[in-house]
């Protein structure tokens, strides 16, 4: 069984690969193969990275424009011809994105042909807004301001000054009061989904969460898994949640 993963914006394959180690290390009876790979674009640091980790880092886009995350996606396509097949995809941060709107465009362009996946595993993703107009979604103003909102956010509790001051206790969420996690999973109105089993991992203190939940709503319900691990933009490494994140996995690869 063969899984891709795809890292964070400003981050890489080796990184990501230390980042997941703990739960990977609980599915060694698997006999799972995990492929991280590089993105194709040399990058700045994510905010707060170049603490724990070297270079390079790398980028799969530069900019968040449809042509940019289009190009992407055929890149990634390519990539999947060539080292492929793949049967499920792991994903992190702007992987999520990547992914994401490989699958949605499939969906929507190529309904009656097999995904270049056979399930999916997000971890601290959000719904790709200015891809989804571009397949036809609907996406409320206030959807737009909230989600430009949470990135700036998420900036500046990310960043090197705020972890070498405050450590974990700088993610304080989006300041968004979400009561109904449904009602925001429907906020986005369009007529493709993700039909794959699918994996959504965020935390309610990063300013992400709200789109981690949209994109969740993006995926079709009876064959999605949510797990909410209390922090913030990260893969947690405690034991209770590594355990959880190891049993999710697991049940993303047994179903293919």
């Amino acid at each position: 069984m063969r899984i891709l993963c795809l890292h964070g914006k400003g981050t890489s394959g080796d990184i990501f690969k230390s980042q997941t180690t703990s739960f990977r290390s609980r599915l060694s009876d698997l006999n799972a193969q995990f492929d991280f790979i590089d993105a194709p674009y040399p990058s700045t640091p994510a905010a707060g990275i170049d603490l724990f980790y070297k270079p390079p880092y790398y980028s799969f886009y530069q900019e968040d424009t449809i042509p940019a995350v289009r190009s992407a996606s055929k890149w990634l396509l390519d990539l999947v011809a060539e080292r492929g097949p793949y049967d499920a995809v792991m994903c992190f941060s702007q992987g999520c994105v990547l992914a994401a709107s490989t699958l949605l465009l499939h969906a929507h362009e190529s309904p009656h042909t097999p995904p270049p996946f056979k399930s999916a595993i997000f971890i601290c993703g959000g719904a790709p807004l200015t891809f989804l107009e571009s397949i036809g979604y609907e996406i409320p103003p206030a959807v737009t301001q909230r989600d430009l909102a949470s990135r700036m956010k998420l900036a500046a509790q990310a960043d090197s000054a705020a972890i070498l001051a405050q450590g974990s206790e700088r993610w304080r969420g989006d300041g968004w009061e979400v009561t109904d996690e449904e009602a925001v999973r429907r906020e986005l109105i369009g007529g493709v989904k993700i039909g794959l089993p699918t994996v959504h991992v965020y935390g309610k203190k990063d300013p992400r969460y709200v789109a981690g939940l949209q994109l969740s709503g993006l995926c079709v319900e009876h064959q999605r898994r949510v797990f909410d691990h209390g922090g913030g933009h990260e893969i947690p490494r405690g034991s209770e949640v590594t355990d959880a994140l190891a049993e999710l996995v697991r049940w993303a690869l047994e179903q293919v």
